[in-house]
């Protein structure tokens, strides 16, 4: 355990989900810290302030206090930012979040990564709740705050440590896709689309990342990975040197029976024999995937299938993925961080199922790169089919229209330049058995309580 004399650490970029967790894992391990970052919002600034960790508004150089010893380095932050340029002017030793957490909490663990385009935040979630059911206390590191756990990131008291593992790059000065720097022992991928257009131009780079990374795996490892998905096949096909063992297919060793179409009722099935239902709080075919590819992975830890199946019967999901934010004049409001065609279209297809014939309201801004640039604007219509009323906000300073992109949908859309005109007309066309899903990937200017708080008026 480090003392206080001996490491003083500043983050940059302390308010991301990633770093957030990096943040308290360091003060869970004895350092003494404090963060800089812009536009905090919850759930990750709710946590830092629950955590007692100090954070500055903005890059200031002179919160850098005299006596760091070390700067952790965000992938937020880029050339020109006054803090960084100041900590390269007077040679501040500084290092890549990633390459932190490999250093200092990664060593000699267990790690189960969990990589993807789509899922990743939940299946670690399951993961870590699944270990944590059988009593091994793991440690973990996740992009959102799982309501099991109530924290992104802990330390864990056993070899085994579960995370996010994110392909998205490590900093401006390391640009390797950060789970390169895992190292994981186990591997989930779950699924493989293009996304990230800011940093990967195609498909096919991604697929590479994906390969450098099977390429860590030791041959005493697993790698657990989606049957159907062809672009994983492509990556797999490219060299492997570990034993594989895919879900969800008919072939597949890990299947699921739906008992119940939405999701929330399953059979899990191991190489032909039935182990158990699940009966849990989430819907969806890929919550149920990734309930396959976290019993999986666990069980590769020593966790029995059967122990796996009843922890998840008491897992909860991790905030902002379909979360309830409230329920007025009988009308329910959902968060939800799904920013991807793919994510879209599976998250309001769990909750139709869920819910029959009751109107679905979808509330979309664009909140990622990829999608504000428009990569994705040919696939927004089918991602919205299972959508009532459509609700748009037009990405400010883009160069595509997402009127254009829309024009097509059958049912009633709308496209505003701004939140608080969405919140007046929304509350004015909401009834009474609505469901209204607000779906970005940032704080969506607060749209949440704005629209609780007009409906509540």
């Amino acid at each position: 355990m480090t003392t206080q004399k001996e490491n003083k650490i500043h983050i940059l970029g302390v308010g991301g989900t990633f770093m957030s967790g990096i943040a308290l894992l360091a003060k869970e391990s004895g350092y003494v810290l404090k963060g800089s970052d812009m536009n905090l919002y919850p759930p990750m600034s709710t946590q830092l302030a629950q955590k007692q960790i100090p954070f500055c508004e903005g890059y200031r150089p002179e919160d850098i206090d005299p006596d760091t010893q070390r700067i952790i380095v965000g992938n937020v932050i880029s050339r020109g930012n006054p803090a960084m340029e100041y900590i390269l002017a007077n040679k501040l030793p500084y290092i890549s979040g990633p390459q932190w957490l490999a250093e200092n909490i990664l060593k000699n663990r267990w790690v189960i990564a969990i990589s993807g385009t789509h899922g990743k935040t939940t299946t670690t979630s399951m993961v870590a709740w699944i270990l944590e059911y059988a009593g091994l206390e793991p440690g973990f590191l996740i992009g959102g705050i799982p309501e099991n756990f109530g924290v992104s990131a802990r330390l864990g008291k056993s070899p085994f440590f579960v995370i996010e593992a994110d392909e998205y790059d490590t900093a401006f000065f390391d640009k390797r896709a950060k789970f390169m720097h895992y190292q994981p022992r186990t591997l989930i991928m779950n699924n493989l689309e293009f996304d990230h257009a800011d940093i990967y131009k195609d498909l096919e780079i991604i697929q590479m990342q994906f390969h450098h990374l099977v390429r860590t795996i030791p041959n005493n490892g697993l790698i657990i990975h989606h049957d159907q998905d062809e672009n994983l096949k492509q990556v797999l096909k490219k060299g492997c040197w570990t034993p594989c063992v895919s879900f969800g297919s008919t072939t597949s060793p890990w299947q699921a029976c739906l008992i119940k179409e939405d999701g929330s009722c399953f059979e899990v099935i191991h190489e032909g024999k039935t182990l158990g239902t699940v009966n849990w709080a989430l819907l969806g075919k890929h919550n149920v995937d990734n309930a396959l590819a976290a019993i999986s992975a666990a069980h590769h830890a020593g966790v029995a299938p059967e122990k796996a199946i009843a922890a998840l019967a008491s897992f909860k999901n991790v905030k902002r993925r379909l979360e309830i934010k409230g329920e007025v004049k009988g009308i329910t409001l959902y968060d939800d961080f799904a920013h991807h065609p793919t994510a879209i279209k599976t998250t309001l297809a769990g909750l139709r199922a869920k819910i029959g014939k009751a109107r679905i309201v979808t509330v979309l801004e664009f909140g990622s790169y990829t999608m504000r640039s428009g990569v994705h604007k040919d696939h927004i219509q089918q991602a919205l089919v299972d959508a009532d009323l459509i609700i748009c906000k037009q990405p400010p300073s883009a160069n595509w229209s997402v009127a254009e992109a829309i024009k097509n949908c059958p049912q009633p859309h709308q496209v505003f330049n701004e939140v608080d005109t969405m919140v007046k007309t929304l509350a004015s066309e909401l009834r009474s058995g609505d469901h209204v899903v607000m779906m970005s990937n940032s704080g969506f200017d607060g749209i949440h309580l704005k629209l609780l708080k007009a409906l509540e008026g």
